[in-house]
């Protein structure tokens, strides 16, 4: 339990800041967003295998810097699509966590956006439903660390698996930032 309670923190850490972005708005927002997922999704690929690689005992001690790694190009890749599409001001730790584990933790997120039609709404986020989530994430993530953990015992294939994994992973997070910010965006207001 401790172990998900620090990948919680880890979690609210992570989006509490979006990441700054060399980025400009692009008249052709969606084929620029496509090659940032292709290349995001080939480093976090490489970096997630590279670090799979150590077996064993060893290799246990890679699986959180090797999480975090794949998360930072995430994290990186998010705020870079919003900069394309014009929209790094509306880019806030919910869109963020929507974003970012979305296809993974999606009933974590249940209290964080809706989706009506076109449109995707995004529930005010107080410090309290944001921490509320990333620990309903981290619990999410210490399972499938846990898992990630035989993958040490056979170094070659679990890489291989491993970076396969955080490739497939990342090219989701870059469909979900395409989805959100595609999309028209209501913020709802914090009630009273």
């Amino acid at each position: 339990m401790d172990t998900q309670a620090n990948l919680g923190e880890r979690v609210l850490a992570l989006v509490a800041q979006p990441p700054d972005t060399a980025c400009t708005p692009s008249a052709r927002p969606r084929d620029a967003a496509a090659r940032f997922i292709e290349g995001a999704a080939t480093k976090a690929g490489l970096a997630a295998g590279t670090l799979a690689l150590p077996p064993g005992p060893l290799g246990w001690a890679t699986i959180a810097p090797e999480m975090l790694a794949v998360w930072q190009i995430q994290r990186q890749l998010v705020a870079d699509i919003a900069a394309l599409y014009g929209r790094s001001a509306e880019l806030g730790p919910a869109q963020m966590l929507w974003c970012l584990f979305r296809h993974t933790a999606a009933q974590a997120l249940r209290d964080l956006t809706v989706r009506v039609g076109e449109r995707v709404i995004v529930r005010p986020a107080a410090q309290v439903l944001l921490q509320r989530v990333a620990e309903a994430i981290g619990v999410h993530l210490g399972k499938k660390a846990a898992s990630r953990m035989l993958s040490r015992w056979v170094p070659l294939v679990g890489a291989a698996g491993v970076g396969a994994y955080a490739y497939w992973d990342t090219r989701q997070v870059g469909r979900a930032a395409l989805q959100l910010f595609e999309s028209e965006q209501v913020i709802e207001n914090e009630p009273g």
